[in-house]
């Protein structure tokens, strides 16, 4: 672990230091000696140099200038990792791809405060990958990965299940970061799969989804005329036209039944 630097809460710095744990997410992403990855959040550069040491290229984009003599080090040891200090939200899609050359995978291990944030850029403005294998807070995880009726199930899962194949791949506790945060983590692979379901217009499905789960403590035909501006009449044909109850809450429809609703719509 590096010493004396200064961890900073605002970047939600917490790093891992265990080679073992390191090599077993490299391992999760299922990257080998072709493969060219983009690395969110380098810190310390424990994954990087992991990374580097599989992978025939690594991109990686840290937000703390402060990090530079250790990862300028880590660029000295391994030729194939190319560094770029910035915010990776204000990063231009393109600015990013040109350093690739085909489709690439992420493996990070995200800051939990941005997580869903950088997961939903990645895959909404159609960033050229095959995958991601990330390290996020367990109970995100845990959302991400939810069916419909669990308590964990919301909008991000139907969002991220109906464009991906997902799995959690291992738990991590607490105790393997350093500063220890106050909650465990869990390691998830998500394989890009747009073609998964026939959604005819994601704007609209994106639309009927947030509108369910924004308005999760009414019904569905009450979160549709209020998210939608729509009368009652309306939303009634819309969930009668996918043959379910009108007094049904959007928290029980399965992706399939939101992506015909939104098809209606």
């Amino acid at each position: 672990m590096i010493t004396g630097f200064n961890f900073k809460k605002k970047f939600g710095q917490n790093f891992i230091s265990d080679k073992n744990l390191l090599s077993a997410i490299v391992a999760d992403s299922g990257i080998d000696n072709n493969s060219q990855v983009l690395e969110i959040g380098a810190g310390a550069g424990t994954l990087t140099e992991q990374l580097a040491q599989v992978a025939s290229k690594v991109v990686a984009i840290e937000i703390d200038k402060d990090l530079t003599p250790y990862l300028q080090l880590l660029c000295d040891r391994h030729k194939n990792i190319t560094l770029i200090f910035d915010d990776f939200m204000r990063v231009s899609k393109e600015t990013i791809e040109e350093h690739f050359d085909k489709k690439f995978d992420v493996v990070a291990n995200l800051p939990y405060y941005i997580t869903t944030p950088i997961i939903f850029r990645l895959i909404e403005e159609g960033f050229n990958i095959n995958s991601l294998t990330i390290m996020v807070q367990k109970e995100v995880a845990e959302r991400f990965v939810a069916d419909c009726n669990c308590k964990e199930y919301g909008a991000v899962s139907v969002m991220l299940q109906s464009q991906a194949d997902l799995k959690i791949t291992r738990v991590v506790p607490r105790s393997m970061f350093y500063p220890q945060p106050n909650v465990d983590s869990a390691v998830i692979n998500i394989k890009i799969n747009p073609n998964k379901y026939n959604i005819s217009n994601k704007e609209n499905f994106s639309k009927v989804v947030k509108t369910a789960f924004n308005y999760r403590r009414k019904t569905l035909c009450n979160a549709l005329q209020l998210g939608l501006n729509i009368d009652r009449e309306s939303a009634e044909k819309m969930i009668a036209s996918i043959g379910l109850p009108v007094n049904i809450r959007g928290e029980k429809l399965t992706i399939q039944q939101f992506i015909d609703l939104s098809n209606y719509l």
